[in-house]
């Protein structure tokens, strides 16, 4: 596929800027070789622990060009991704920002967005895609640990592709044409808010990138979206009380 994995270029790289364009990015020589897997865990000083979490499921409503997407986003599967996403929406993260990438030739690949920085409308347009969430409080970049489940498995894999932790069996959420999912550098704990939607079923970002829903109503609208168009408004429809933070 001559598409690069979706990326945020936030100096490593997300699927924002620099990753989605051939090749997807290389985590030979970058990523930690520590033991990660398993479930976040319980203990306060978990760093996993001090993260949201969205325990179940939960339903989002996305206003672009006066138009709906609904997402189902699974909490289940996906704790801390789908967590992360939904308290986002929730503090209105979402709301005015950009969808600053749009790849569907030489074939469908994504619609990238979600770069903060993106609602400043003079920010400048080559520069998007390498925004992160700066938390109000701590005045510090939040970040996500690669989250993902392997078909059959009970634990997520945590901080490393199913790949290189040696792990064979398919990851539980696939990269299937709707797929809403977080776009990251080539570190693999460098997700953040940019996310993109798979424009087709892409199964080589399968187990490098983590999927955390699924378009269920208006995937004709993310097919019109272009370069530039905004999210008007994000809102957590159903769902909101199985975030916990």
């Amino acid at each position: 596929m001559a598409c690069s994995a979706p990326s945020n270029s936030s100096g490593t790289s997300d699927t924002g800027g620099a990753s989605p364009s051939g090749s997807p990015p290389s985590e030979s020589t970058q990523e930690d070789n520590s033991e990660t897997t398993g479930v976040p865990g319980s203990e306060s000083t978990s760093p996993l622990a001090q993260l949201p979490q969205l325990q179940g499921e939960a339903t989002v409503v996305l206003q672009v060009n006066g138009k709906t997407i609904t997402l189902a986003i699974n909490g289940k599967d996906a704790p801390i991704t789908a967590g992360n996403f939904i308290d986002l929406v929730d503090k209105k993260v979402y709301d005015g920002t950009a969808f600053h990438r749009v790849v569907r030739t030489p074939s469908p690949f994504v619609v990238q967005g979600g770069d903060p920085q993106s609602k400043d409308p003079n920010f400048p347009v080559q520069r998007l895609g390498t925004g992160s969430y700066i938390d109000p409080e701590t005045k510090q970049a939040r970040y996500l640990p690669l989250e993902i489940l392997p078909e059959g498995a009970e634990q997520a894999v945590y901080s490393k592709t199913l790949k290189s932790a040696g792990e064979n069996k398919p990851p539980k959420l696939r990269h299937t044409r709707g797929a809403v999912a977080m776009a990251r550098s080539q570190l693999p704990d460098s997700a953040s808010a940019q996310f993109y939607f798979a424009l087709a079923d892409v199964d080589f970002l399968d187990g490098s990138y983590a999927v955390f829903g699924y378009v269920t109503e208006g995937m004709d609208v993310v097919d019109q979206i272009q370069q530039g168009d905004r999210i008007e408004s994000a809102t957590v429809t159903a769902g909101i009380e199985n975030l916990k933070r």
